[in-house]
């Protein structure tokens, strides 16, 4: 039996982590056992986790099984793009200064910043009187 060839990356965006399978095929993407569409119902969304692979022309050439957890849905799928891109560079590495020009192989490193004790939120403080 022939072992095929995988590909496994992990990318992370704000609290979310997506951990990807790539194998060479047909384009079959699935998240969490979803299909991509069901997952990502909005156009934008899915061109986010397309990106990596609309840049390196391989749309159709690589079958994706996607498992994202924590956060919500834009960083998941940010977390996805990062993962999709790693696992490119370790197909080819010609790819990489396509990906690097797109910006697609550095790590958003944007957190949600702590509330703080004495403070309603991050930032915001409790209303002061003068009296």
């Amino acid at each position: 039996m022939p072992e095929t060839e995988e590909f496994v990356a992990t990318g992370r965006r704000k609290t979310s982590v997506a951990r990807i399978r790539m194998t060479p095929g047909t384009g079959k993407i699935d998240i969490n056992g979803r299909s991509f569409e069901d997952y990502f119902p909005t156009v934008p969304l899915q061109n986010v986790v397309l990106q990596p692979l609309q840049t390196a022309k391989a749309v159709n050439a690589y079958d994706l099984s996607i498992n994202a957890t924590g956060g919500g849905i834009m960083g998941q799928a940010g977390a996805a793009q990062l993962a999709i891109a790693r696992a490119l560079l370790q197909v080819d590495v010609n790819f990489r200064s396509t990906l690097k020009a797109e910006g697609l192989l550095r790590r958003d490193p944007r957190m949600k910043e702590r509330k703080k004790s004495g403070q309603p939120g991050a930032r915001k403080r409790f209303q002061f009187s003068k009296r």
